[in-house]
């Protein structure tokens, strides 16, 4: 059986068969049957690695944390996770490195995790919340909203997302607004430096 474990760059979570490059944690989100029940519980969104000091796990155990599988880091990133301070400590320093460059402060995971929570939900919704920008003004890694599915910019490129990989690319236009589903702090990060692992279709 085909779990609902799979996170899009829209912050949804989907069935699909594909596992991905990253694992990641917003709390118990499922019942007894495996059914997601709510799209997040807590506001410390991480993104991890899949495997970690040899530790195993069943997927989706009655009272313990939903394991949601992500395509490439960019796409944790766009549905509003960050890298995890424990299983991906270097990252998360880099992140919070490039974070404090773009803001001019170094923050508590604390303080990243209410920053990205206000930045990627609308409030009682409980939706993903995106924002406008020109596309000139975003960085690599960034996705934003194509015609048919969320597209991963990428130099000069504008790549689409599907649950296995990247497809065809496309020309970037050269300027132009556009709907941006990584949130503002994280485009900020990445305008900073910071360079998220992506899946080798991208290349």
């Amino acid at each position: 059986m085909t779990r609902q474990n799979r996170v899009t760059p829209e912050g949804a979570i989907v069935a699909d068969p594909a596992q991905g490059m990253f694992m990641g944690n917003r709390g118990i989100l499922h019942d007894d049957m495996g059914r997601i029940t709510a799209p997040f519980r807590h506001r410390n969104w991480v993104c991890c690695v899949l495997e970690f000091k040899g530790r195993k796990r069943k997927l989706m155990q009655p009272g313990c944390y939903t394991e949601l599988f992500f395509l490439d880091e960019a796409v944790a990133l766009a549905a509003g996770h960050r890298p995890c301070a424990e299983c991906r400590r270097a990252d998360y320093n880099r992140f919070r490195e490039a974070w404090a460059k773009a803001t001019g402060s170094k923050p508590s995971a604390k303080e990243i995790d209410a920053a990205l929570h206000e930045a990627r939900v609308v409030p009682r919704l409980r939706v993903q919340r995106t924002h406008e920008a020109d596309l000139t003004d975003l960085p690599d890694g960034t996705f934003i909203r194509g015609a048919r599915t969320p597209a991963l910019i990428l130099g000069d490129r504008l790549l689409p997302w599907s649950p296995s990989g990247y497809g065809a690319s496309s020309p970037r236009p050269g300027s132009g607004r556009v709907t941006v589903l990584t949130p503002a702090p994280t485009v900020a990060v990445l305008k900073a430096g910071y360079r998220p692992a992506l899946h080798l279709s991208a290349s």
